[in-house]
């Protein structure tokens, strides 16, 4: 087996395209770098660089040496920093999976905030509103806003609950009569979130209403639904947090304010660990105590639990 060593030393030579250069680089004199290189190409049997007066460059064999290389030392990297990283606190590196409008709207300053608190951990973010198999996907935890979970082969943590509301823009009221109670609600004015026509369940102390809603425009994404909204295209059953900017303005109103639409739950979602390793649950601590901070319970936009 090859080591690893004069394998990096060979690729920061083609990266930089000199012996010299790598070998500052490297905190190494230019003599060891040489013999180093001069080793590995024995070992190979084959020459990996051209050498000149004014240049270095790689052979045909060095090319393809660091075209099937490179990668390999990247991966094997990753996965040193994967394996070292978890069990460390505060250093390593931290896959999360959100969801698209909370992401866009809310991880920026929380990821900006973590950044200075954790210097030292890597975060990479991916969104989507889909509700992954989290045993199949490359993430460590994964955020949902969601009903509260049935699945019990997985860990879910709840943070808090996140309020639903009609909302609709004021102008559509000049085009149709305004509903003074769900029952009134026409279905073909419903904006219906997900991949199917949605039922709305409101109720005012021991009564109930369902809001069956048409098939008349039906998107997977809350903040496309809420544009709309804004737009007078109909009525949007949505989190605050993503409606609470219009509402303020005055774009849009919340409808029916003496009936309650069941809240969402914010959670945190794990792979089925023994124990939550050292850097999830750094990140788990530090979203729920953002999360619940004054920042957002003030505007309503988050309830704790």
């Amino acid at each position: 087996m090859l080591d690893l060593k004069p394998l990096r030393i060979f690729l920061e030579i083609e990266a930089l395209g000199s012996f010299a250069a790598a070998a500052r680089s490297l905190r190494m004199t230019p003599a060891s770098v040489t013999r180093i290189i001069a080793r590995l190409e024995e070992d190979l049997g084959q020459q990996l660089f051209l050498r000149t007066t004014r240049q270095v460059s790689l052979t045909s064999f060095g090319a393809l040496v660091a075209a099937r290389y490179r990668p390999v030392l990247e991966d094997f990297d990753r996965a040193t920093e994967d394996v070292t990283g978890s069990t460390r606190a505060d250093r390593g590196r931290l896959r999360l999976n959100v969801p698209l409008s909370m992401g866009v709207r809310l991880m920026p300053g929380l990821v900006e905030s973590f950044a200075l608190a954790y210097p030292n951990i890597a975060l990479e973010v991916r969104m989507t509103d889909k509700l992954i198999n989290i045993m199949e996907e490359p993430v460590d935890l994964a955020v949902r806003i969601s009903g509260p979970p049935e699945d019990k082969s997985t860990i879910w943590r709840k943070i808090c609950e996140v309020p639903l509301n009609a909302v609709a823009s004021p102008s559509l009221f000049e085009r149709i009569p305004r509903p003074a109670s769900p029952e009134e609600v026409d279905p073909k004015t419903c904006l219906s979130y997900g991949s199917r026509p949605e039922t709305w369940h409101f109720n005012q102390g021991a009564i109930k209403r369902s809001v069956h809603a048409g098939d008349h425009i039906i998107s997977n994404n809350g903040d496309f639904l809420q544009a709309l909204a804004v737009a007078g295209q109909g009525i949007a059953l949505l989190p605050d947090f993503i409606t609470e900017t219009d509402v303020q303005a005055g774009r849009v109103e919340r409808l029916f304010p003496d009936w309650q639409v069941r809240p969402l739950w914010l959670t945190l979602y794990y792979p089925p660990y023994e124990t939550l390793p050292p850097l999830v649950a750094t990140f788990s601590e530090f979203f729920e105590t953002y999360i619940l901070s004054d920042a957002f319970p003030r505007a309503g936009v988050f309830v704790k639990r």
